[in-house]
Protein backbone atom coordinates (compact mmCIF):
# COMPACT_ATOMS: atom_id res chain seq x y z
CA UNK A 1 0.00 0.00 0.00
CA UNK A 2 2.61 2.67 -1.23
CA UNK A 3 1.86 6.13 -0.92
CA UNK A 4 -0.70 5.06 2.30
CA UNK A 5 -0.74 7.99 4.68
CA UNK A 6 -2.78 8.24 8.28
CA UNK A 7 -3.54 11.86 8.31
CA UNK A 8 -3.63 14.02 11.58
CA UNK A 9 -5.76 13.19 14.60
CA UNK A 10 -6.51 9.51 12.77
CA UNK A 11 -6.27 6.08 14.36
CA UNK A 12 -6.26 3.08 12.36
CA UNK A 13 -6.74 5.26 8.90
CA UNK A 14 -4.77 5.23 5.78
CA UNK A 15 -5.56 7.46 2.32
CA UNK A 16 -3.90 7.52 -0.57
CA UNK A 17 -4.98 10.71 -2.60
CA UNK A 18 -5.64 9.92 -6.03
CA UNK A 19 -5.97 13.16 -8.00
CA UNK A 20 -5.68 16.90 -7.62
CA UNK A 21 -7.70 19.80 -9.44
CA UNK A 22 -9.36 17.82 -12.38
CA UNK A 23 -12.05 20.79 -13.34
CA UNK A 24 -15.51 20.98 -12.75
CA UNK A 25 -17.10 17.40 -11.85
CA UNK A 26 -20.45 16.61 -14.25
CA UNK A 27 -21.02 13.69 -13.33
CA UNK A 28 -20.25 10.77 -11.56
CA UNK A 29 -20.60 6.85 -11.65
CA UNK A 30 -19.24 3.38 -10.41
CA UNK A 31 -18.79 0.18 -13.12
CA UNK A 32 -18.13 -3.37 -13.04
CA UNK A 33 -15.72 -4.80 -15.54
CA UNK A 34 -15.81 -8.40 -15.66
CA UNK A 35 -13.86 -10.79 -17.61
CA UNK A 36 -12.67 -9.72 -21.47
CA UNK A 37 -15.18 -6.56 -20.30
CA UNK A 38 -15.03 -2.96 -21.26
CA UNK A 39 -15.66 -0.43 -23.96
CA UNK A 40 -17.13 0.82 -26.25
CA UNK A 41 -15.57 -1.57 -28.94
CA UNK A 42 -14.39 1.04 -30.94
CA UNK A 43 -11.94 4.08 -29.62
CA UNK A 44 -14.27 7.41 -29.41
CA UNK A 45 -13.75 11.20 -28.43
CA UNK A 46 -16.03 13.59 -26.50
CA UNK A 47 -16.18 17.13 -25.05
CA UNK A 48 -15.86 15.79 -21.46
CA UNK A 49 -12.88 14.32 -19.69
CA UNK A 50 -12.86 10.90 -17.71
CA UNK A 51 -11.38 10.28 -14.63
CA UNK A 52 -11.06 7.04 -14.05
CA UNK A 53 -10.43 5.73 -10.25
CA UNK A 54 -9.56 1.72 -10.08
CA UNK A 55 -11.06 0.95 -6.87
CA UNK A 56 -10.52 -3.09 -7.22
CA UNK A 57 -8.56 -4.55 -9.78
CA UNK A 58 -6.86 -3.28 -13.21
CA UNK A 59 -8.12 -1.43 -16.04
CA UNK A 60 -6.43 -1.01 -19.71
CA UNK A 61 -7.21 2.08 -21.05
CA UNK A 62 -6.68 1.73 -25.26
CA UNK A 63 -5.44 5.48 -25.52
CA UNK A 64 -4.84 6.22 -29.26
CA UNK A 65 -1.84 4.42 -29.55
CA UNK A 66 -1.34 3.51 -26.30
CA UNK A 67 -1.80 1.33 -24.05
CA UNK A 68 -2.16 2.64 -20.40
CA UNK A 69 -2.45 0.53 -17.47
CA UNK A 70 -4.13 1.64 -13.90
CA UNK A 71 -3.89 -0.67 -10.96
CA UNK A 72 -5.74 -0.98 -8.05
CA UNK A 73 -5.83 2.38 -5.84
CA UNK A 74 -4.69 4.89 -9.22
CA UNK A 75 -6.23 7.29 -10.95
CA UNK A 76 -5.87 8.51 -14.78
CA UNK A 77 -7.21 11.48 -16.49
CA UNK A 78 -8.40 10.52 -20.30
CA UNK A 79 -8.83 13.25 -21.96
CA UNK A 80 -12.01 13.26 -23.72
CA UNK A 81 -10.59 14.54 -27.21
CA UNK A 82 -8.23 11.38 -27.65
CA UNK A 83 -9.63 8.93 -28.75
CA UNK A 84 -9.68 5.83 -26.15
CA UNK A 85 -11.81 3.12 -24.51
CA UNK A 86 -11.26 0.82 -21.12
CA UNK A 87 -10.92 -2.58 -20.87
CA UNK A 88 -10.47 -4.95 -17.71
CA UNK A 89 -7.51 -6.25 -17.54
CA UNK A 90 -7.30 -9.28 -15.14
CA UNK A 91 -9.40 -12.50 -15.08
CA UNK A 92 -11.28 -11.48 -11.96
CA UNK A 93 -14.23 -8.25 -11.94
CA UNK A 94 -12.38 -5.05 -11.86
CA UNK A 95 -14.03 -2.27 -9.85
CA UNK A 96 -13.95 1.59 -11.44
CA UNK A 97 -15.31 5.08 -10.39
CA UNK A 98 -15.37 7.43 -12.99
CA UNK A 99 -15.90 11.14 -12.74
CA UNK A 100 -16.96 12.99 -15.99
CA UNK A 101 -15.35 16.46 -15.67
CA UNK A 102 -14.61 19.81 -17.79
Amino acid sequence: MNDFVTPPNHVNFLAKKLFANMGEIIDGSIAYLDRNGGGPSELHTHEHNHLFIVVKGEAKILLGNENIIVRENESYLVKGSVPHSVWNNISETTVMAGLSTK
